[in-house]
């Protein structure tokens, strides 16, 4: 059956979120080929290569039915936690961390996969919770737990970022599904109260230099505050119209670190600009803005917070690395989705694009039965 011209299958694609999802990494794509001195590789080529693998399989997951989702949430939670687990055990050791895990035909980070794990195992619980238990203990407690193991195995690699990110997407799970506001005011006080211990005690001493470094670059500029430096002289120098494709002196003659994976926004908008910058957050606005009204004409309780989830895991990850390279966060190695390389980064997201896409998919199941 077609449309015109055009397959059916194609044409019930989201093409409202995949087009700008294809601008982005096609963007992406070419930041990278400058950053790599002209060359498609090592970085733009697969860049663009992963995306059209991870598109597809975000087709497949847009595919599978509720049902699927519900009985499969607490199966992948265990295989996720057992792979960290596995991590600690044999996993692989690259920047000081112990985070990868060498699957032979691709290098898997674990860590990366939780976060879109840990919604899909949350809107399962709360789903299932009786309303009326929604202020009680119960709704609390056995969340609690589900997110304290990932979330404390990841920090112990240490990688303190992506541990965040994991505790972000559950508590705007707990969040949505209703749980009292006071709970979380009373969270909030204890962590403010409980941070300058945890400071000195729980964080290692390159994450207190961290944080030392963002409220003072310049106390280290040759040091451990050069990174934030580079990056905002990068994204400053830029201007309204940038300097010009392939004309980014500060990645072109490696002033800027990592100019490839954390820190390619401020390599794009030397080259691209202030219009540059405006594109990428537009086109993200443009994603985010899809995704949330899909949550919303979500048809049940479970479908709301699982779309939900994954729009504000993927929101996490735009606003922290954004924050990062203009000096307003302190630097976690958060990468920019769709632009930054990196395979791990890019799986992740796609699994939040296609989990979106499957709850639309839903809406306009139920709309077309009630019709």
């Amino acid at each position: 059956m077609s449309t015109g011209l055009v397959p059916d299958p194609v044409a019930r694609q989201p093409w409202t979120v995949i087009l700008p999802l294809l601008a982005l990494v096609t963007f992406g794509a070419t930041v990278l080929y400058s950053a790599a001195g002209g060359s498609l590789r090592p970085w733009a080529l697969t860049h663009f290569l992963r995306f059209i693998v991870f598109l597809a399989m975000a087709i497949v997951i847009s595919r599978v039915r509720k049902e699927t989702f519900k009985q499969l949430a607490y199966p992948i939670y265990g295989l996720t936690v057992l792979l960290l687990v596995l991590v600690e055990l044999i996993g692989g050791i690259g920047g000081g961390s112990q985070r990868w895990l060498n699957l032979g035909f691709m290098t898997l980070q674990p860590s990366e996969l939780m976060k879109p794990v840990i919604v899909l195992v949350l809107a399962r619980f709360y789903d299932d919770l009786p309303p009326s238990m929604t202020a009680s203990w119960r709704a609390l407690v056995p969340a609690a737990a589900l997110l304290v193991l990932p979330a404390g195995l990841v920090m112990i690699q240490p990688d303190l970022g992506t541990g965040l990110a994991i505790s972000f997407g559950a508590v705007v799970v707990v969040f949505l599904a209703g749980v009292p506001l006071w709970w979380f005011i009373a969270a909030g006080t204890a962590a403010l109260v409980a941070a300058p211990v945890a400071f000195f005690t729980l964080l290692h001493d390159y994450q207190r230099q961290r944080v030392f470094v963002f409220l003072d670059p310049a106390a280290d500029p040759l040091g451990t505050g050069y990174h934030i430096l580079q990056s905002t002289i990068a994204i400053g120098s830029g201007g309204l119209m940038g300097k010009g494709f392939g004309n980014g002196s500060q990645s072109h003659l490696d002033y800027l670190p990592e100019a490839h994976t954390d820190f390619v926004f401020a390599t794009m908008a030397e080259e691209w600009g202030m219009l540059g910058g405006l594109f990428v957050i537009g086109t993200f606005a443009w994603v985010l803005g899809w995704g949330w009204r899909v949550a919303l004409s979500a048809p049940d309780r479970f479908a709301q917070l699982l779309a939900g989830g994954m729009v504000f895991t993927m929101f996490f990850y735009v606003c922290i690395n954004l924050m990062m390279v203009m000096g307003l966060a302190p630097v976690v190695g958060i990468p920019l989705p769709f632009m930054s390389h990196g395979g791990s980064s890019m799986m992740t997201n796609m699994i939040c694009v296609g989990t979106i896409m499957a709850v639309a998919n839903w809406s306009r199941s139920g709309a077309r039965t009630l019709a």
